[in-house]
């Protein structure tokens, strides 16, 4: 696979892989900050619609690499060899000036060791989370990867003693964020008592975790109505998933449920409290200042393989920032809708529960940075094509 003609003539020709949902955004506000700085750049790769939107030639949807655990991967091995085979040809007969890689390690390792024997620089931007498994990978990014850009506080030092060369740029959430939430918080924004008491829910943004997670989330929200009767929900439609997907579930709910398109924030505004599939997610609704609980439910193939290498204390991304557990995480058969209740309800009461988990949250905000971690991975992305 060759360049267009239009990324022949670019002045610089970019391919970028984002293999999920949430790169997917991470990755067009990179490819718009590059945009600023170098306006003739091209950019093809592995995305979705926000990339898209954002002027890179999508040649696989990001849609169609989502997976999570062993068994969902073995589901979906066809297609994401055929990515990988599609991505290696543009690699070798487009020759671009620079390879960005987002997350997704399997696969982006593989196609940085095919960029290191091209001389294709490779700028990691979101590195694995081999700070928690598989801490072998970091020899393959050593040999592989020009450069790191990480986006959590305690990554730069993981890496820095190990050899690779890094960047802490912040985290790009900071940058989404509106600015009003980031400085004044949003769960005292609306009193509960005037428009009722608001749930969000999330959870995921992968058919498998949704429907492993979502029906137990809902019958959980039918016990908070018991004590909460104007209880309602609101569950952000992530753009991995259909909307009629999501509804087959929230049809047979108890109590109303709104799934909407818009923005994390515009959606779970004035939420009492969330429901939260572990991952980027519990970072959003942190920055929102929302106290949460966190679920996490895989296969049992999975989750005992991975017991058996994850070298962290907690599986929430919030809880690894803060260094301690500042929102309850419910795993495997933990996450019972009688748990969850249990676990939830003392953080939607005013309370010491609930003024301690947003006291918690406004501390991880502070401790993600200040934003701006678009463009300083812009600017690293420039200096490496020099």
């Amino acid at each position: 696979m060759s360049r267009t003609s239009a990324e022949e003539s670019a002045s610089r020709f970019v391919l970028i892989v984002a293999g999920e949902a949430s790169a997917d955004l991470h990755g067009a506000n990179l490819v718009k900050a590059i945009r600023r700085l170098e306006p003739g750049a091209a950019f093809a790769g592995i995305g979705g619609a926000a990339m898209s939107e954002a002027g890179v030639r999508v040649l696989v949807p990001s849609s169609e690499m989502a997976v999570v655990g062993l068994t969902e991967v073995f589901s979906r091995l066809g297609t994401i060899l055929a990515s990988y085979r599609k991505m290696k040809g543009l690699l070798k007969e487009g020759r671009p000036d620079l390879l960005i890689l987002i997350d997704y390690p399997g696969f982006n390792l593989r196609l940085a060791g095919v960029a290191r024997a091209l001389n294709v620089p490779v700028l990691y931007y979101i590195g694995p989370q081999v700070w928690a498994w598989r801490q072998g990978r970091v020899k393959k990014i050593k040999k592989r990867v020009s450069r790191m850009a990480v986006i959590l506080p305690f990554e730069q030092a993981f890496y820095a003693e190990r050899g690779v060369k890094v960047d802490y740029v912040g985290h790009p959430l900071l940058d989404a964020c509106p600015r009003e939430i980031l400085q004044h918080g949003d769960a005292e924004v609306l009193p509960y008592e005037s428009g009722g008491v608001k749930l969000g829910l999330m959870p995921g943004s992968r058919t498998e975790e949704i429907s492993r997670l979502l029906p137990d989330m809902l019958l959980a929200a039918e016990r908070l109505k018991r004590v909460f009767p104007s209880l309602h929900c609101v569950l952000p439609l992530a753009p991995t998933v259909k909307e009629d997907f999501l509804r087959s579930f929230t049809a047979r709910a108890g109590l109303p449920v709104r799934i909407t398109g818009a923005t994390v924030y515009e959606a779970l505004k004035g939420c009492r409290a969330a429901l939260v599939a572990s991952g980027t997610a519990t970072l959003e609704v942190a920055l929102m200042g929302i106290p949460m609980v966190i679920l996490y439910r895989v296969s049992g193939l999975t989750y005992w393989a991975g017991r058996a290498v994850v070298r962290v204390p907690h599986i929430g991304l919030v809880n690894l920032v803060a260094g301690e557990e500042v929102a309850r995480e419910l795993i495997q058969g933990e996450a019972t809708p009688e748990n969850i209740c249990a676990e939830v309800l003392p953080l939607m009461k005013e309370g010491e529960a609930r003024r301690k988990s947003i006291g918690d949250l406004r501390r991880v905000q502070r401790l993600l940075g200040r934003g701006g971690a678009s463009r300083k991975a812009a600017e690293i992305a420039l200096e490496m094509m020099r």
